[in-house]
């Protein structure tokens, strides 16, 4: 299993911007699909984007299309997500996901391998 490090979270004002990093370890980077979730005070652990082995195929909730992207540098084992647009209700603890090989249910946290510690995003208004 890879074994995952999560950087770039912080205090942004809303219509800001971050950009998320998750360094994996431990394995070959390349045969992961990687996922990012975020998980908010009284919810659950939410999908907000996954990306293929390549990097060729994205995909996003509907909440954060056209104001996130994800994507992959598998020479450095590593997966970012950069967030423009930033609102109150993007706040939550952001976590990167790693699921070997397979694509289908990205969007669902109990079908990833492993997981990074999270880090914090906290947008204010």
């Amino acid at each position: 299993q890879l074994q995952l490090v999560e950087s770039g979270g912080g205090l942004v004002q809303a219509g800001g911007s971050l950009r998320l990093s998750c360094a994996a370890s431990g394995g070959t980077f390349s045969s992961y699909v990687m996922g990012w979730f975020r998980l908010a005070p009284g919810r659950q652990r939410d999908f907000v984007a996954a990306i293929d082995w390549s990097g060729a195929n994205t995909y996003y909730t509907d909440s954060v299309k056209g104001r996130f992207t994800i994507s992959r540098d598998n020479a450095k084992n590593t997966v970012y997500l950069h967030m423009n647009s930033l609102q109150p209700e993007d706040t939550a603890v952001y976590y990167c996901g790693a699921r070997r090989l397979i694509l289908r249910g990205f969007d669902m946290p109990n079908n990833y391998d492993s997981w990074g510690q999270g880090t914090q995003v906290t947008v204010s208004s």
